[in-house]
C-alpha cells in the first residue's frame, strides 16, 4: 500500500515555518524530507502567493505567516491559515498582526 499523508510539502513547510521563523531552507528540507531545491520553490511560491514574508536579517531569513490568508482549495477558502495552525497546535509564528 503506497505511504500518503494528509499534508501537502506546502504545508509541511508552512507548519515548519509557524514553529521556527528562522530556519534555513536546508532545516526545514532536513525536518521534512524533502530536498533544499524543493523547499526554497515552496517558500518562494508561499511569498509570491502572500501567505508568508520574508525579511532579511543578517545572514539569514525571518519569515512571518499572514494568517489572515484563507487556504487555496475551493471547499476550505473560509479557512484562514491562522486557524489550521490553532487546530494543529502550532504558534502562528510572526504574523502580519504582531
Amino acid at each position: 500500500m503506497p505511504e500518503w499523508t494528509f499534508f501537502t510539502n506546502y504545508g509541511l513547510v508552512l507548519a515548519y515555518i509557524a514553529r521556527n521563523t528562522q530556519g534555513t531552507a536546508r532545516e526545514i528540507a532536513s525536518a521534512i524530507n524533502i530536498t533544499e531545491r524543493t523547499t526554497l520553490k515552496i517558500i518562494a511560491d508561499l511569498e509570491a502567493e502572500g501567505y508568508i514574508d520574508r525579511e532579511r536579517v543578517g545572514r539569514g531569513n525571518v519569515y512571518r505567516i499572514q494568517s489572515h490568508m484563507g487556504l487555496r482549495h475551493d471547499t476550505t477558502r473560509d479557512v484562514v491559515v491562522g486557524d489550521l495552525l490553532n487546530v494543529l497546535s502550532y504558534p502562528k509564528g510572526k504574523t502580519s498582526s504582531d
